[in-house]
């Protein structure tokens, strides 16, 4: 289990051998990169152009909270291994901003377990976004599509 909030980008390819390196447990890794879109969408209509994102956070407190929601997928899914690389600062369009990935015996687990703590993390991670936009800079705050996607989870042992 790991937690790293980072300005530096990360190679997935190393970050995924680091974590399943030697565990022979592991029968399903899912893994789930997100990238910092080009265009804002709202109500499933892509609308304004983003030509960059910042996300700024309080150091200490942001990562206690991903190992919250990081303990409590374990809680949830017989785990072996999960990783959460998160980055902060800015990065542009199409560079790379967070890495979760789950391994377990079972794939259903892992595949589960990978959609929760994405779908948390969108929501639950204290991070604050900076968009950049033709038309000027904006906070943006969770989307109505995400509180739902996360909400789901509430209900779920």
């Amino acid at each position: 289990m790991s937690v790293r909030v980072q300005e530096a980008d990360f190679d997935v390819g190393a970050e995924l051998t680091r974590l399943t390196d030697g565990n022979k447990r592991i029968g399903g890794l899912a893994v789930f990169v997100g990238l910092v879109r080009e265009m804002h969408v709202r109500e499933g209509y892509h609308r304004d152009k983003v030509d960059a994102l910042t996300l700024e956070h309080y150091p200490g407190m942001t990562e206690k909270a991903l190992e919250e929601i990081e303990a409590e997928a374990n809680r949830r899914w017989p785990l072996e291994t999960t990783l959460i690389v998160h980055r902060h600062g800015r990065m542009e369009a199409g560079e790379r901003i967070v890495l979760v990935a789950v391994g377990s015996p079972h794939r259903e687990a892992a595949f589960e377990a990978c959609e929760f703590l994405v779908d948390w993390l969108k929501t639950k991670a204290p991070f604050w976004k900076l968009e950049e936009t033709p038309a000027g800079e904006k906070w943006v705050g969770a989307h109505e599509g995400d509180d739902a996607a996360a909400a789901r989870w509430e209900k779920k042992p």
